[in-house]
């Protein structure tokens, strides 16, 4: 396995028995734009056998596209530059199987089409020529390796994999590259000679999320507010235009998705879908949902059922940490950041009350991403569990309300609710604090007559301080060693 790639362990063991099958196989790769896609490919089948990659560009024309093709395949194969360019991609595919087929079958042929939304645009007739050609002489020969890859993920989903013509149930492989955990980032940045507290690396992720191309901007010997003020707050900064660039390519009429994903930002633990479209003035109808399944299936936004409600009560948050970062901090001061007006904005905006409250929240939504790892803490890896928020709003003034920050409802009779807090140091519970706690307990077997045991879980970053209140109320603490 190479050594350059770090975590995607489930990722490479899928890749290493696509290099070790006896039969032509076929895969697609799909995830959010640069969560490292087309790196992973790339580095695991560069020196595998005979590799050729083609990428699609954004709002290119049918023409230009094949010329590329023209140029890499020239490129790769030199004993076909008496092959003149060709006129659509029938004829490309055509030229790309005839080589291929010469090829000695003991060497593996890996064929890597990467942004095929984009080699694919309407009225190109790419993806038809592809199935043609996998049908009919690719899938005939034991030594190839169709990939395809995409970052608008609704788009793969629809005409790959549920493709209902000639791809139908083709496929062999799917795999749906997720951003890096917590512990894979810090994995990656130690890669790169970044050493940085786990606090700190929560803090970086809180801002660019565990997105690999993010990371490759991180420099060695600067603390994380140093890092987030060159990346998000000076005029060069890399991340300073990538919130438009990001939407705008990635779906054809992003204005949309940016006006849902902007409403979220705002909604600091998530709304209900039909609050959302009637605060947008949206639809409930077709075009919104198809809208809102695009974002989700390209991991900016999630949706769950709170506890004990109909699905159709679904709540929707905003779960891309840059994107939420952008609306939060960055698009309130774009126009100083780019005229340059204040070079130390982020090392003075860190200290400011607004980043504490901020910061629990953001806390909260990495918690969500890292299920997995608090059930390992918890020795309930193997227990089915459902994860959501709750919240109780009282209906009358003798009434008292709650709001529990992540629930895991168990299949073993049990029930976690978590409180989350992103605190500096080991977190105490006083009194007041521990009356609150039983208060929300109470509220939540009231409201919902449940009869599971209830475990009352703390996450907070250095733990608890051990006193009455502690050891009376919580059954079990996670910290961030935890997840990592």
């Amino acid at each position: 396995m190479s050594h350059t790639i770090f975590g995607r362990v489930n990722e490479l063991k899928t890749l290493e028995r696509l290099l070790k099958s006896s039969k032509p196989e076929f895969l697609a790769i799909y995830g959010r734009r640069r969560v490292g896609k087309t790196y992973l490919i790339h580095e695991y089948f560069k020196d595998k056998g005979v590799y050729f990659s083609l990428t699609g560009s954004s709002n290119s024309t049918k023409k230009l596209q094949l010329r590329k093709f023209y140029r890499e395949f020239i490129n790769m194969f030199p004993s076909a530059s008496t092959l003149k360019e060709p006129q659509d991609w029938d004829e490309a595919l055509d030229a790309l199987q005839k080589v291929i087929t010469q090829i000695d079958p003991s060497k593996k042929v890996i064929i890597f089409f990467d942004e095929l939304p984009w080699l694919a645009a309407k009225r190109s007739g790419f993806l038809q020529a592809l199935e043609y050609t996998w049908n009919q002489h690719l899938s005939r020969l034991n030594n190839v390796i169709l990939i395809v890859c995409g970052s608008a993920a609704n788009w793969i989903i629809k005409k790959v994999i549920n493709n209902k013509g000639g791809l139908y149930g083709r496929l062999s492989e799917i795999i749906k590259l997720n951003a890096f955990t917590l512990e894979e980032t810090e994995k990656f940045l130690l890669s790169r000679q970044v050493k940085l507290s786990h606090k700190q690396i929560v803090e970086l992720y809180m801002a660019i999320g565990g997105i690999a191309k993010y990371m490759t901007y991180v420099r060695p010997g600067e603390s994380v507010a140093q890092t987030i003020n060159r990346l998000c707050f000076t005029a060069q900064g890399q991340l300073v235009g990538e919130f438009n660039n990001l939407y705008q390519s990635l779906f054809d009429d992003a204005q949309k998705h940016i006006q849902i994903v902007k409403a979220l930002g705002a909604e600091k633990s998530g709304i209900l879908k039909r609050d959302l479209l009637e605060h947008l003035k949206m639809p409930s109808g077709g075009q919104s949902s198809a809208i809102l399944e695009e974002l989700e299936e390209s991991g900016f936004i999630a949706s769950s059922r709170e506890f004990l409600k109909k699905s159709k009560d679904k709540k929707i948050w905003l779960i891309d940490e840059y994107s939420y970062f952008y609306i939060s901090w960055m698009e309130p001061v774009k126009g100083s950041i780019i005229l340059g007006h204040d070079e130390d904005y982020w090392l003075k905006m860190n200290h400011d009350p607004r980043w504490k409250i901020w910061s629990g929240y953001a806390f909260e939504s990495i918690c969500f991403k890292h299920i997995a790892q608090i059930k390992k803490k918890l020795g309930i890896s193997a227990v089915l569990t459902s994860e959501s928020q709750w919240s109780y709003r009282p209906k009358n003034k003798s009434e008292q309300g709650a709001q529990i920050d992540l629930l895991i409802d168990r299949k073993d009779d049990c029930i976690n609710l978590c409180e989350i807090k992103f605190y500096n140091s080991e977190f105490t519970i006083d009194q007041n604090y521990a009356k609150e706690l039983q208060r929300k307990i109470n509220v939540f077997r009231e409201q919902t007559r449940t009869t599971k045991t209830i475990f009352l879980t703390l996450i907070t970053p250095y733990g608890l301080r051990k006193n009455e209140y502690s050891t009376e109320l919580v059954n079990q603490e996670i910290c961030l060693e935890d997840f990592f």
